[in-house]
């Protein structure tokens, strides 16, 4: 047997569901310990047979960005690669960058590897290292922040595989709950146990639930929440938000948070759950898994975070893709015939044929228990004002880092 097919059936058993199952434990565990964020890209790392990974910032108005976590490798190498590559230098990076969410793009999808052999990145520094060729995932796109999850691969295995692929663009919304929960928690209250009465004295409202919505456990600013009527309600000792459409949506991903932390997937990731006249919150959804960190909790199932934090609010593309479990490309159709623009125009308009745009629209119609393009107005219209937080939108963001 060569080399290369028994490293291919080695990298196959790192990613079937155990693992998988394993590594998302482990992200949503940091959300408590943020120290465990190497080990996280370590498993990664084996996981798809790559050299390193790191997970890495930046702002959507800059060129660069920052490493927040990364599994070791050469730690020279990694500042020269953080300081002196900007976006533009790095083959392939701006293209996962203005992409779309939750969907990986390797370097050698965008040129052929003699093509990448010529570039300065890649004589000056990809190339003396051994490595052959990288895959970046967007896994956070808020107005202030991008969040990418990079790994690159050595010369002596074959390309990153269709299967690997699958496996971080499942990872990443994972990745995204993870790191956008952690960053409401003060950290230094909690860097020993995060236990129930730690939560009372932290800023943001938390509730625990069962699987069902029922409150366990509110600390004091959810209460006040509560008995101000928003955004999140206390009904017969369940959990609601006072908006129809996102309260559905949170229950759903209570319910799954319950089962499984792969389930969950996008849902109950940045849910606008605002009612109308009302300012921006966000609510996230965190699964609290037996045998983790997070079984403190227990047994309550899950842990619903809600932000009012303006810059936490999602894109509008973000908002439906929760809302309604939509692609990037779904999400973008919805918002277009959503206004009212004709097939024709709308098509034009987002750079794809009719009869794309019909395709899309009959998967939209299925998902959103819709039928006709007055229903996808109405249904607009009706989540507008968890749209409306997000107050910069993905075209202004992508401008500006295509500008950058």
């Amino acid at each position: 047997m060569s080399g290369g097919r028994q490293a291919t059936e080695a990298t196959m058993k790192n990613l079937d569901a155990e693992v998988l199952s394993s590594i998302i434990g482990d992200i949503y565990d940091c959300v408590l310990n943020p120290a465990g964020w190497e080990d996280v890209l370590v498993r990664i790392t084996e996981a798809v047979d790559a050299a390193y990974t790191t997970i890495a910032l930046a702002n959507p108005t800059d060129s660069h960005g920052r490493f927040a976590a990364q599994s070791p490798w050469d730690a020279a190498q990694m500042r020269i690669l953080q300081e002196e590559y900007g976006f533009d230098d790095i083959p392939g990076l701006k293209a996962a960058v203005i992409g779309d969410i939750d969907t990986p793009l390797t370097t050698l999808s965008h040129m052929s590897e003699a093509e990448l052999r010529q570039t300065v990145f890649y004589r000056n520094w990809a190339g003396p290292q051994g490595l052959r060729e990288g895959c970046m995932t967007k896994f956070v796109h808020t107005p202030d922040r991008i969040g990418l999850l990079g790994t690159s691969i050595r010369t002596d295995r074959d390309v990153i595989s269709a299967e690997e692929q699958r496996f971080l663009a499942l990872l990443s919304p994972h990745l995204r709950r993870a790191s956008l929960i952690g960053d409401l928690l003060d950290h230094a209250r909690v860097a020993a146990h995060f236990y129930r009465e730690t939560l009372d004295s932290l800023a943001t409202a938390i509730v625990l639930t069962g699987a069902n919505g029922a409150i366990f456990y509110a600390n004091p600013v959810a209460e006040t929440m509560f008995s101000t009527q928003g955004p999140i309600l206390s009904k017969n000792g369940l959990l609601q938000a006072q908006n129809p459409v996102p309260a559905r949506a949170l229950l759903d991903a209570i319910a799954r948070a319950a089962t499984a932390d792969a389930s969950l997937g996008s849902r109950g990731i940045g849910l606008p759950i605002s009612a109308p006249g009302q300012p921006p919150a966000v609510a996230y959804v965190l699964p609290l898994s037996e045998g983790t960190a997070r079984a403190a909790f227990r047994p309550a199932c899950a842990a619903v975070f809600v932000s009012t934090t303006t810059s936490a609010s999602p894109l509008p593309e973000a908002v439906l893709t929760t809302l309604f479990d939509l692609t990037p490309a779904e999400a973008r159709v919805l918002l277009q015939v959503g206004t009212g623009s004709v097939p024709a125009k709308s098509a034009a308009s987002l750079g794809i044929s009719e009869n794309t745009l019909k395709t899309h629209l009959g998967r939209i119609f299925a998902k959103t228990g819709t039928k006709r393009q007055a229903d996808l107005i109405k249904l607009i219209s009706d989540i507008r004002p968890t749209l409306e937080p997000s107050r910069l939108s993905s075209n202004d963001a992508v401008r500006a880092i295509a500008d950058a």
